[in-house]
């Protein structure tokens, strides 16, 4: 009778056990694959925003223009990083989602570095089109401490990074600096950042990412989008009046929206976030156009090739987003 009270306390055991490796290898799995599919998408924009500052300067501020291109050497390596732990640990729908590169975003970076003179490792962008999406099982422990790592190195990079660009927030508004980047796309990639610190902080205190308040979700990427519609409206030529309008109408379309979510509850979002989808949708269009015209040198403006990818792979990020929701 104790053998058998013995043999089945032991086969409970087993089953507890089975039970939790398997619950650990999910939430392994899920820290890993989260942590490297932020990566993929921030990293690179990161490194690209510390690129457009470093463009906006003027030649003579040596310091800024020194310090802004460690960070973007700092984030391309990250991304190189995250590159080569990546393969078969994220998911198509990453991958598929335009998010990560584009078809335009190899050119982009070839004629953005050659234009601007600031040295770009567009063999990342190949790299990461041979990536493969989720072959992988369950991952050892050796994955989750190399990307502890990353997410560690990443967070001490980032503080420093939105320090700085606060600092240049304020010497430019003091008028003790210039750019020729508006305040409020510093203040935008701020916030970018600030997100970014925000998801991997997540990550590293709880190994998952609890769900997110739909509304707080669309407003901070309807007010994204929304940025983005004006700077592309004040970045094209004065004679591109047909695409001026239609920016400035996307501007209000989003404008528009913001208002909306501000009067909407949890019970009533459903119907707005189909509309800020199929208002995404059209935008992404539009951005891929113009992406496609400023690559192909067919449309006026001082818009750098990289920049219209850049703002091209957000929408294609917040549509995957909003489509992750059922809307």
């Amino acid at each position: 009778m104790q053998e058998k009270e013995t043999a089945q306390i032991s086969n409970a055991y087993i089953h507890y056990k089975e039970h939790e490796n398997n619950r650990m290898c999910i939430s392994m799995k899920k820290y890993i694959t989260t942590s490297l599919e932020t990566h993929l998408f921030f990293g690179r924009i990161m490194k690209e925003h510390a690129l457009f500052l470093q463009a906006g300067f003027p030649a003579g501020e040596r310091e800024y223009r020194k310090k802004v291109d460690w960070y973007r050497a700092e984030f391309e390596k990250i991304l190189w990083q995250t590159v080569c732990l990546a393969d078969g640990m994220v998911g198509e729908d990453v991958l598929c989602s335009g998010e990560v590169f584009t078809e335009f975003t190899v050119m982009a970076e070839q004629q953005t570095g050659r234009l601007t003179k600031i040295p770009i490792d567009f063999r990342i962008t190949q790299a990461e089109k041979k990536l493969r999406a989720g072959c992988a099982e369950c991952m050892d422990r050796r994955m989750v401490w190399k990307v502890r790592q990353l997410n560690q190195r990443v967070l001490h990079l980032l503080s420093g990074l939105i320090m700085f660009k606060e600092q240049i927030l304020q010497e430019v508004t003091s008028c003790r600096l210039y750019t020729a980047n508006y305040p409020l796309l510093i203040q935008h990639i701020i916030r970018e950042a600030k997100l970014y610190q925000h998801v991997i902080t997540m990550l590293e205190e709880s190994k998952c990412i609890s769900p997110e308040n739909i509304v707080k979700t669309e407003q901070f990427w309807n007010q994204i989008m929304m940025e983005h519609a004006l700077f592309i409206r004040g970045l094209l030529d004065p004679a591109e009046c047909e695409l001026v309008e239609t920016a400035d109408t996307f501007a209000g379309d989003y404008c528009r929206l913001l208002e909306e979510a501000r009067k909407q509850d949890c019970r009533t979002m459903n119907g707005l976030t189909r509309k800020t989808l199929e208002t995404t949708k059209r935008y992404r269009d539009f951005k891929a156009a113009g992406t496609k015209g400023i690559t192909g040198c067919d449309i006026r403006s001082i818009i750098l090739p990289l920049l219209a990818d850049h703002v091209l792979r957000e929408a294609n990020h917040y549509l995957r987003i909003l489509e992750g929701k059922g809307a």
